[in-house]
């Protein structure tokens, strides 16, 4: 996998190089500041973009704005955003900015190592990988999903987290049977179109979202 990384503190870009390098993956650009973001990406063209959210020269939305100008750009570039803060906004945002993998973690997961390198291969495979500190503020925002129930809720929070069913139930100790059940009961309720399951799991999750 080719990567570009953008980040300005030096010690997290060398690290998240060194783990992608463990890993076996290429780091192919550095970008250091907002404005050198999307030249670097169009330069590149990389597998995944790792983009953090406040970049100089203002640190207030430079690597936001960078990913959602580069999608227009390279449709379906797998971004996955870190943040050292839940940004509601922000996610909610990038999430609904159109196809392609998408993730957002907080920094400190980039010391979980297998679950970082994890997010990294889900979100270039154009998987959906959310801290769950993210899912659950995001949650709290309020959402029209009142119908569901609170194993639904479950299920759908998991699915946001990039999960797929086996890894759903072996989270909440049911079987994989019950958790499709569960989905097929949250797809009719958020009343999403009949068709591919992969792409009605993005549409759940991204109501869920921007609940």
């Amino acid at each position: 996998m080719r990567l570009v990384i953008a980040e300005d503190n030096a010690l997290l870009r060398e690290g998240i190089a060194l783990l992608a390098a463990s890993a076996g993956h290429e780091v192919v650009g550095i970008a250091t500041s907002g404005p050198a973001i999307v030249p670097t990406l169009l330069e590149h063209r990389p597998d995944l973009a790792v983009l953090d959210v406040r970049m100089p020269p203002h640190f207030r939305d430079e690597g936001l704005r960078a990913a959602l100008d580069v999608r227009r750009l390279l449709p379906g570039l797998p971004v996955l955003v870190l943040s050292q803060y839940v940004e509601q906004t922000y996610a909610a945002e990038l999430l609904a900015s159109g196809a392609g993998g998408t993730g957002y973690l907080l920094k400190d997961r980039v010391g979980r190592v297998e679950e970082f390198l994890e997010a990294l291969e889900r979100v270039a495979a154009g998987g959906t990988a959310l801290d769950p500190e993210v899912v659950s503020q995001l949650l709290n925002r309020g959402s029209p999903l009142a119908a569901l129930t609170d194993r639904e809720r479950e299920v759908l929070h998991l699915m946001a987290q990039g999960l797929d069913n086996a890894a759903i139930s072996s989270a909440l100790v049911v079987t994989e049977r019950a958790v499709s059940k569960h989905i097929g009961n949250i797809f009719r309720k958020l009343d999403l179109p009949a068709g591919d399951s992969g792409h009605r799991r993005v549409l759940a999750v991204l109501t869920y979202v921007n609940g």
